[in-house]
């Protein structure tokens, strides 16, 4: 093998534990991509070999461990294949990668104006998909409506991606130890304009007019939000994707996650290239339970939510960990992420549950948009609350390893967007409970009766109410 491909490769796990039907997690064991260019065959032999043994030992990474403790998994029980894939993509001088990579989902938990959840929804990025799959600023859009636009023209120029990862062709002796960005190297997206592999893939913003002008061919502020390939068809990348998708849900009997790269170089015959990398499924609860706003006191409402997963009724949550947006600080999202590891370790050991709330999105990879948790951190969470701040903005997290995780175990997701909808939180009720304990970052309170949460996966709403004291709730 090693002496027919001289691409970069691939080396990732096919777990029964993270690609099971029952409870499919993703991103847990490693993967590792190495530039597989030495002039030595010997030495990229050895570099494969060990690449393979690195996989294989992730099974007992802290992150691993961290996992199947959370769903008391056997971790004798593990049985895994390591897959070696050559890496899509083309040499730009010392780098090598896609034009595009992206994750779709046949079911969107977050719809958005006429579209239906189950007409599914993609996230593609510049470059490669470790950019995706790690919750990164990346660009989101219906299979079934590419044309439709999510955001506003200034939203997509503040959330449009800044920087990509290519495999370093410089590292001839890579060194994997250094983990799973050894053999990686992130780029600004200036770069990839002067390869020529951003042609037909961004835009031109307009500070003057707020306006998007598809193409490179003037001045300012360069937007990826590939116009030429979803709304003038460059390749049919949208129609692909909803076909695959389609396909894919119907072998499998049940909703599916699908990670791609694409190949923008025409053939012989004007096509481009579209590569499926992966097929996970994607288990939800997504049974019926129904939420009827008018039978709720608006008094007692802690929380709503208009874009949310999740389905049913949950009676036994007493303690709700959050951050305080008054003293919120943007550049302390890593600390924060450790310390929320520590309380969440502490209710583990407890056998107790939370609620989590938090600004931007939690499980990102960019500190600067988010907490940057791993799923062992916040194992303990119930529901897990998302929330934008005045310049903080939130973009819901579809599409990362760590959206698929919360899917698999039925957490409930909440994104809470007051500037875009009726949703809230009462944080003057949140500071009024008994407080068991404040950190340097976190807050967490106890409520004397249970929250009672409700999820209505139809209608992409939820509800967490409370109870003043004991005789009110008899008196009801």
């Amino acid at each position: 093998m090693i002496k027919s491909i001289r691409n970069p490769l691939a080396i990732r796990s096919s777990g029964l534990f993270e690609d099971s039907l029952n409870q499919p997690f993703a991103g847990i064991f490693e993967t590792y991509l190495i530039p597989n260019n030495h002039p030595d065959p010997n030495v990229r032999l050895e570099q494969l070999m060990d690449a393979i043994k690195l996989v294989y030992a992730s099974v007992y990474s802290p992150i691993a461990k961290g996992y199947i403790e959370a769903v008391n998994y056997r971790i004798e029980q593990e049985k895994m294949a390591v897959v070696i894939q050559e890496v899509v993509g083309h040499r730009y001088d010392d780098v090598f990668y896609p034009h595009i990579s992206g994750v779709a989902h046949s079911y969107n938990y977050y719809p958005f104006a006429h579209m239906k959840p189950e007409e599914g929804v993609a996230v593609i990025a510049l470059g490669l998909g470790r950019y995706v799959v790690e919750g990164e600023k990346a660009f989101r859009f219906s299979p079934k409506y590419p044309n439709l636009e999510i955001n506003t023209p200034t939203d997509q120029y503040k959330g449009s991606q800044l920087h990509f990862y290519a495999v370093d062709l410089k590292k001839e002796n890579v060194n994997l130890l250094e983990g799973e960005d050894a053999g990686l190297r992130m780029m600004d997206i200036d770069v990839a304009e002067e390869h020529g592999t951003l042609k037909h893939l961004a835009s031109v913003y307009s500070l003057e007019n707020n306006r998007i002008s598809p193409g490179l061919n003037q001045p300012g502020p360069r937007v990826v939000n590939f116009a030429d390939i979803l709304k003038y068809n460059f390749a049919p990348l949208a129609k692909t994707v909803e076909v695959v998708l389609d396909v894919v849900k119907e072998a499998l009997g049940t909703p599916v996650e699908i990670e791609f790269a694409v190949d923008l170089n025409k053939d012989d015959e004007n096509r481009a290239s579209f590569y499926l990398l992966q097929i996970k499924p994607l288990i939800g609860n997504l049974t019926d339970y129904n939420v009827d706003m008018s039978k709720i006191n608006p008094a007692e409402i802690l929380l709503f939510a208009e874009k949310e997963m999740g389905n049913g009724h949950v009676e036994d949550i007493h303690d709700v960990v959050f951050v305080d947006p008054d003293t919120f600080d943007k550049e302390k999202t890593q600390e924060m992420a450790e310390e929320i590891n520590h309380i969440n370790h502490e209710y583990f050991k407890a056998e107790k549950k939370y609620v989590l709330i938090g600004p931007g999105r939690w499980g990102t990879r960019d500190r600067w948009i988010g907490i940057p948790v791993n799923w062992p951190q916040i194992s303990q969470a119930k529901v897990i609350v998302e929330t934008s701040l005045e310049g903080f903005p939130l973009d819901a997290s579809s599409g990362s390893h760590f959206f698929h995780n919360v899917t698999s175990m039925n957490v409930g997701y909440f994104s809470i967007q007051p500037e875009l909808s009726n949703s809230f939180i009462r944080y003057d009720v949140l500071k009024k409970q008994k407080n068991i304990r404040k950190t340097k970052y976190f807050s967490i309170v106890h409520f004397e009766q249970p929250l009672s949460i409700r999820m209505d996966g139809k209608q992409r709403i939820s509800v967490i109410t409370w109870k003043q004291d004991k005789q009110q709730d008899t008196n009801k």
